[in-house]
């Protein structure tokens, strides 16, 4: 099978191109992240029955983005990158815009499974144009690069989410994502070039779109990435979906949770730096792999802590804190070298092995992290049991995935 060199087009600034490409895919990010504080008083409000059932509204998202990537990938092969991300960028906006007038959690969450819908296309779409200008450990490089600053955004998030809920209340929130969405389709319009000539684009039927979904699931080492990346993807979720929920409850931390889950994901947006000054040295298999033992040996230990009740009170808080931060760490680490180990031989279908892939999965670690999400007890023992089992088969997996 051949692949797809990167084809002659002008390349942007490499710091440029890193923040433009880690401002679209961010959309993902910021559309949970900056919900997190809004999450109380939706429960409140729609669902005081039952305040877990608030985690949906993420969980929503998730699966919208989930089911669009089926089809976003292959659509940037039809019409080209750009167009594909301005079309995803506008029905997230419209989206947001019905899910600010949402007067039911049934409605707010149909809204936010379409915004997850239009999200799909700028996450997918901006993996297949990197695709297209790089390949192999550059591209995982740049996708390193891309992740830490992906990363830095949503770190502020929560703040700019309570700093919008004191102004105009949780509803307000998704004005903040129709911003984001015209400033990023705007600055690919007027910057990117499109990196998807003509000649090279496939037609967008029923036929193309399965003939190009079988040839992806055919490649073993490409399922293998995809099952890795949901068991990675399934973990942090959970940790994500419940953190709200654990810095309030667990630890009364719940007025200073944002401070904290920024200082967390800056901590852990330096994984991502690492990773791409280490990747050319040490390659991206490596990479990922050492970053799952690792998970793995520390989740253990949380394991036997939390279980065994053996943390005095004055730890308690610190150790959770550490160990959070090493979840997202090992996710900086992974994601942009399985992403790009997955991508290396497919790049004459980039944009629907990223489909498929993100795709796979997405709806995995849907499945792993909703029912984590709801088995909260207000103990960390249903989290650190979930993310050690997860670690530990994503380390079994990696030792069959090959790089080169």
């Amino acid at each position: 099978m051949t692949t797809h060199a990167p084809h002659p087009v002008r390349r942007l600034p490499l710091p440029e191109f890193v923040a433009m490409m880690a401002l679209v895919s961010a959309v993902v990010a910021f559309s949970i992240d900056s919900m997190l504080p809004a999450l109380p008083e939706i429960a409140l409000e729609l669902t005081p029955g039952d305040l877990n059932r608030a985690q949906l509204v993420l969980t929503a998202f998730m699966a919208g983005m989930g089911f669009g990537t089926f089809f976003s990938g292959p659509l940037s092969d039809a019409i080209g990158r750009k167009p594909a991300i301005t079309f995803g960028f506008a029905l997230y906006a419209v989206a947001a815009l019905a899910a600010s007038q949402a007067q039911s959690l049934e409605f707010l969450l149909a809204a936010r499974f379409v915004m997850g819908l239009g999200a799909s296309a700028p996450r997918i779409s901006s993996m297949a144009l990197v695709r297209d200008l790089y390949q192999g450990r550059e591209m995982a490089r740049i996708t390193s690069f891309v992740s830490m600053v992906f990363i830095l955004i949503p770190a502020v998030a929560p703040l700019l989410g309570r700093q919008v809920i004191h102004l105009f209340g949780w509803h307000g929130v998704f004005g903040s994502f129709v911003v984001l969405a015209v400033i990023g389709a705007t600055w690919v319009n007027l910057r990117q070039a499109e990196t998807l000539p003509r000649e090279m684009r496939r037609g967008f039927s029923a036929k193309s779109l399965v003939s190009g979904i079988i040839e992806v699931a055919s490649n073993r080492q490409v399922m293998l990435i995809t099952v890795v990346l949901a068991l990675g993807f399934g973990q942090m979720f959970a940790l994500l979906s419940s953190a709200e929920q654990i810095f309030r409850v667990i630890y009364d931390r719940g007025e200073s949770f944002p401070y904290w889950f920024a200082i967390m994901a800056l901590f852990a947006g330096s994984a991502s730096l690492l990773n791409a000054k280490m990747v050319f040295r040490y390659g991206m298999k490596r990479m990922a792999r050492e970053a799952y033992v690792m998970q793995s040996v520390i989740s253990l230990v949380m394991v036997v802590l939390i279980y065994g009740d053996l943390l005095p009170e004055v730890l308690r808080f610190p150790v959770f804190f550490f160990w959070a931060v090493t979840v997202f760490a090992m996710a900086g680490v992974t994601f942009g070298n399985l992403n790009a180990l997955a991508l290396q031989k497919m790049g004459h279908i980039a944009g629907t092995t990223a489909s498929v892939v993100s795709a796979f999965s997405t709806f995995g670690a849907v499945a792993i992290a909703a029912p984590i999400g709801l088995l909260f007890d207000g103990t960390l023992r249903p989290m650190v049991a979930a993310t050690l089992i997860c670690s530990c088969l994503a380390t079994v997996l990696m030792s069959r995935i090959r790089e080169g």
